[in-house]
């Protein structure tokens, strides 16, 4: 005959009461983790879609021979500075933070004219303009969809990104975002 003890055991074994209680104390951490996860994957995907077009937007501006939209004193690496600004300030991002990219990520393009090796301008510090409508001082473009032989402007930068994910390798990790873009120089 079992023992008393060994009868509340096997009772409480088979018990079933607060078992969901128990399953959702388990449960509702992981899916508040993933879920934050979800939403700072989506932060990030959005700011760089909103960096590549103000890379896009900036590229455009350094090829167009006369730019309506840009500064009155309109250098190529001017103009594309101020259409990333105006890009980035519309979307309610600092453009101050764009960093100049890091060496690995500024593509090593040729010069149209001489074909040398063509660096970024330096008249701006956080962003790498390559090529220039004066004096067709284009880049080579030798990608599939415009073909190698025709002449543009490349603008490159990188902006910050920090994750917030608690308990995560990814938590205040801060990360950089490239943003590039090629654009034809454009002739009238």
């Amino acid at each position: 005959m079992p023992n008393s003890s060994q009868f509340v055991l096997r009772r409480l074994a088979g018990e079933t009461r607060g078992a969901e209680i128990a399953e959702a104390a388990a449960v509702l951490p992981l899916m508040f983790m993933m879920l934050l996860g979800i939403f700072w994957f989506g932060q990030a995907f959005s700011m760089y879609g909103t960096i590549t077009r103000a890379a896009q937007e900036g590229a455009r501006a350094a090829a167009a021979p006369q730019c309506a939209t840009c500064a009155a004193a309109g250098t190529p690496a001017g103009n594309a500075y101020g259409a990333i600004q105006t890009v980035l300030t519309t979307a309610k991002l600092d453009p101050n933070k764009t960093q100049w990219p890091a060496p690995a990520n500024v593509p090593s393009l040729l010069s149209c004219s001489t074909g040398s090796a063509v660096q970024c301008d330096g008249s701006q510090t956080n962003v790498c303009v390559q090529g220039s409508q004066a004096a067709s001082q284009g880049v080579q473009l030798s990608d599939s969809v415009q073909g190698s032989g025709v002449c543009g402007v490349s603008v490159s930068f990188q902006y910050p990104f920090q994750f917030w994910l608690p308990f995560t390798s990814l938590n205040k990790q801060q990360i950089l975002l490239n943003a590039s873009a090629r654009v034809r120089l454009e002739t009238h």
